[in-house]
């Protein structure tokens, strides 16, 4: 029996627990998990009769393995494509009715809609050329946009930065409209000095020529066969009660196959044989630190922490590891029994609520960055989706700052503030109830020493033959779940090949084709 520790009970850590245990081999797993909470931040929090979903979590992706996994864990529910359960009180939820928890565990299918909210008026997300856009735009706004596109055609700018990756591919009014502020609040640094290498790995498919290119393809024939940028699909799975009813099943399909899962348990240090190899993983539960042998180690925690963990590491490493930047994230909960915001749509919902799953916030007056309505993720998300509303207010900060320390009543009240300044609620006085998520190091940055980031990596393949960083934060890159559980399974495929070379896990999301934009 080969001894194998991973760190991290998120998407990428129990994915690669339960390829492990099923995959026929001889190994004795066991995860670390510093929380108390299976998911990381594809996890469901329960509120009060309600779901949050932290950062919003679209099950669509262009990789077959991917999809198949999916399925395999949680099928989709059959009946019509859209769930038709939406303007109805679900069944499962009525006084009487079945417990939601036990029913069967199934993805439902979504209809994708994502807006941009900016001066009280909504743009389609990603923009679209429509009439109602350039109405809104204004046409003179709408003259200077086409002008400014055109100008990028012929002047492509070095794509050194996000800035100039985004300028390129729409111009400069449109990104200064619907990409520069936004990511300004993202990651608190100017797109000027943000790498590019972000677009690149989240936007890298969707373009002003794109568009049109979606736009022509629903006018012709075949249109189901064509394939369509991630950024512009119309539809995505969703389990039914959340991301986390995903990850809680893989943490009990993972236990069923003997795989152990410790809660409250940080990996805090490493032990190394003479030759790099991890020995032991120096793990702290209660204050208490123990040791824990370990023959493969698969690391899905910030790649930063990782290091600074490990002795014997040269200085330039370190000194690498250690300026890899990240943001925080805080999540606002609030229930309000309606939202001050119209449906103008053609899509029908439960009393007239706007249709959306995102609104992204590019005004750049309030610090509020997204707002998920919970009701049109999934109608299981809210205990009465005919009665209220339940939203999460999205929030990018820095650990320890003003705003991340803010008690949560405060925070609340400043959340709600900015809906009424915004024409969202009507009044502070209608929230029923609100709470708030903390999450630490939810996105790795791109800036800093980012661009030494080689270096760190070429150290751990090269001197650590047994372990595998996997996962957004344990390679210091924006994946999304998809792509996280795809580090996994090629960790792996190297793992029962008894291959070290481990490019071929560094290598997922960096093709040239896109999955998903960010979350």
């Amino acid at each position: 029996m080969k001894d194998v520790v991973i760190i991290g009970a998120g998407p990428a850590g129990l994915t690669a627990a339960y390829e492990l245990l099923n995959s026929g081999g001889e190994f004795r797993v066991v995860v670390l998990e510093e929380s108390d909470v299976i998911g990381g931040i594809s996890r469901t929090v329960r509120f009060q009769g309600n779901r949050m979903d932290i950062g919003g979590h679209r099950f669509f992706s262009k990789d077959e393995e991917v999809t198949a996994w999916w399925k395999r864990m949680m099928p989709l529910q059959g009946g019509s494509t859209y769930d038709d359960r939406v303007l109805g009180r679900p069944s499962a939820l009525e006084p009487g009715g079945p417990d939601p928890e036990k029913e069967d565990r199934v993805m439902l299918v979504r209809r994708r809609v994502s807006r941009i909210y900016y001066h009280q008026k909504f743009f389609d997300y990603p923009i679209t050329l429509k009439w109602q856009t350039i109405r809104q735009m204004g046409f003179f706004c709408t003259l200077k946009a086409g002008f400014s596109y055109l100008a990028s055609c012929i002047h492509k700018r070095e794509e050194d930065c996000l800035e100039n990756f985004y300028r390129n591919r729409f111009g400069k009014q449109l990104y200064s409209m619907f990409f520069e502020g936004y990511t300004e609040k993202l990651w608190g640094r100017h797109p000027s000095v943000i790498s590019a290498d972000w677009g690149s790995q989240r936007v890298k498919g969707l373009s002003v020529v794109a568009i049109l290119k979606d736009m022509l393809g629903k006018l012709l024939p075949g249109r189901k066969k064509r394939e369509v940028e991630t950024s512009l699909i119309e539809e995505f799975w969703y389990p039914k009660l959340g991301p986390g009813q995903l990850w809680e099943t893989v943490a009990e399909e993972v236990r069923k196959k003997g795989g152990e899962i410790l809660f409250g348990t940080r990996a805090v240090g490493a032990v190394r044989k003479p030759d790099g190899d991890i020995a032991e993983v120096v793990c702290e539960k209660d204050g208490q630190q123990t040791r824990m042998k370990t023959d493969i180690l698969l690391s899905s925690m910030p790649l930063k922490d990782l290091v600074e963990s490990m002795p014997d590491v040269p200085e330039q490493v370190r000194e690498v590891a250690a300026g890899l930047p990240y943001r925080d994230f805080v999540t606002v909960g609030l229930l309000v029994p309606a939202l001050n915001l119209k449906n103008e749509t053609k899509i029908p919902t439960l009393n007239n609520l706007v249709p959306d799953c995102w609104i992204y916030v590019q005004d750049t007056g309030v610090k509020l960055g997204r707002i998920q309505i919970f009701n049109n993720w999934s109608p299981y998300m809210v205990e009465k989706p005919d009665e209220s509303v339940f939203v999460g207010l999205e929030y990018f900060c820095q650990e320890g700052d003003e705003f991340w320390n803010m008690t949560e009543e405060a925070c609340a009240r400043f959340a709600i503030g900015e809906l009424v300044k915004m024409g969202v609620l009507t009044s502070g006085e209608d929230v029923l109830a609100f709470h708030r998520e903390r999450v630490k190091k939810a996105y790795p940055a791109y800036f800093d020493t980012y661009d030494r980031i080689d270096e760190v990596i070429r150290y751990l393949n090269e001197e650590c033959g047994n372990l595998y960083c996997i996962g957004r934060n344990g390679q210091h890159r924006y994946n999304n779940m998809d792509h996280s559980m795809a580090t996994a399974f090629e960790a792996v495929k190297d793992i029962l090949s008894g291959s070290r070379d481990k490019s071929n896990v560094w290598h997922v999301n960096t093709e040239k084709e896109y999955h998903e934009e960010r979350k």
